[in-house]
């Protein structure tokens, strides 16, 4: 008798098992996990393209660099289920460590710790691995705005807008890493980081005038910059080739100029993978990290950047969805963060590529070559995953619920 107990509960235990990993499965994004996955295939075959035939880099192994963006993909991957699986009080928990740890992470790049590649001292050397703390802090700083926004909202629950101290605060978690960033200095993350801000401030209620104030200050310190000589010697260089890249065609506008040479060159099928005459030849520099958008013109033509850009457009799609049936604030503001950063810099690394926008030296997310970026990108697909998992979770409950209602009506 006993043991017949002890066998159906362990039965039954094992049913529910079952059960919750199926309803798992069944409340996972898929078009979501779908976008990501064929994103990290697609930059995974440009990678292997744009470095198989650069011994310099490869050291005469065609398939060095795929070895390590597989690598780099594979450390991503379990990052993202972490963040995913963690309860949601957890994630909540964690983020001012997360913060903290990216701020400091920043401290140390512009110590003697520091190294400075392509003008910028962004990066840690850690034995034989590179660590651009930058890319950390954007999560930090999403995570941290998200949590004092959050907090600040569900104390006033009567209130729609953000209070002058609260955005002032929110204001500061962000000005802590961005004038670190500076200090670097590195542009292109401090635009990204800036637009992410914007777009959490703009979704957690703020004032408007506030948004003026930040938009306006933002235009006159682009001017006093320029004005002041902030700005070093290759910064200017590459915003006037920007404007005009035929004012020093071997030197700051060289890039732009290649770029736009090899996506013209794709037409609208491309030369073939691995054929691409600028991106075999090496003409465009750091084609596998800041111009990977420019192997997929050459390479596979409109048709094959148009599905490129599609897929980061289905990401984003997903995202803000999950954002807007986020049922806690925290998941709201969080998710539209991670919608702010992939997106912003995302359309900046595309539009440097096809000259619309200055070279900044920003990553494609989940499709360029690096490890940090690689990593950053992933974690924060999933903090998605976490949010959209916790409010189907909710939602089920509700369904639940409300029948258990119905059906205690009827008698």
């Amino acid at each position: 008798m006993v043991m017949t107990a002890a066998s159906t509960t362990t039965r039954t235990s094992r049913r529910v098992h079952v059960d919750d990993t199926r309803r798992l499965w069944q409340r996972m994004d898929w078009l979501l996990l779908s976008a990501v996955g064929m994103l990290l295939a697609f930059g995974s075959l440009l990678v292997w393209s744009a470095t198989a035939n650069n011994d310099a880099l490869t050291g005469g192994d065609s398939t060095a660099y795929l070895t390590k963006h597989a690598s780099n993909i594979a450390i991503g991957l379990l990052l993202a289920f972490l963040f995913a699986a963690t309860d949601h009080r957890w994630i909540r928990i964690w983020a001012p460590f997360v913060y903290l740890g990216a701020t400091v992470g920043l401290g140390l790049v512009l110590s003697p710790l520091g190294t400075v590649i392509n003008g910028s001292r962004s990066w840690i050397l850690i034995g034989g691995m590179s660590i651009q703390p930058a890319e950390f802090a954007k999560l930090g700083v999403v995570t941290g705005m998200s949590l004092l926004l959050a907090e600040k909202t569900e104390i006033r629950r009567h209130s729609q807008q953000l209070r002058s101290t609260d955005v002032i605060a929110a204001l500061v978690i962000a000005a802590v890493p961005a004038g670190l960033i500076l200090a670097q200095p590195d542009l292109g993350t401090l635009l990204v980081l800036s637009a992410t801000v914007f777009g959490l401030l703009a979704v957690a209620g703020t004032p408007k005038r506030w948004l003026v104030t930040m938009l306006l200050g933002a235009v006159g310190a682009v001017i006093g910059a320029l004005k002041l000589g902030v700005l070093k010697g290759y910064q200017l260089d590459r915003l006037g080739s920007f404007v005009n890249p035929g004012l020093d065609p071997d030197g700051a506008g060289y890039n732009t100029i290649q770029a736009r040479i090899a996506v013209g060159n794709g037409s609208l099928f491309g030369q073939g993978l691995f054929d691409g005459s600028q991106t075999q030849a090496g003409f465009v520099p750091e084609q596998h990290t800041d111009f990977i958008f420019t192997v997929a013109g050459e390479e596979l033509g409109l048709v094959g950047a148009g599905i490129l850009i599609g897929l980061l457009l289905t990401v984003l799609w997903r995202a803000s969805r999950i954002a807007a049936k986020a049922d806690d604030m925290f998941g709201r503001l969080a998710g539209a963060g991670v919608v702010c950063w992939l997106g912003f810099q995302a359309f900046q690394n595309i539009g440097m590529c096809l000259g619309i926008m200055p070279v900044t030296g920003v990553p494609l997310p989940l499709v360029s070559y690096g490890g940090t970026s690689m990593f950053a990108s992933l974690m924060a697909v999933g903090l998605l995953l976490n949010i959209h998992l916790r409010t189907e979770r909710s939602l089920g409950f509700g369904v639940v619920l409300r029948g258990r209602i119905a059906r205690s009506r009827r008698f």
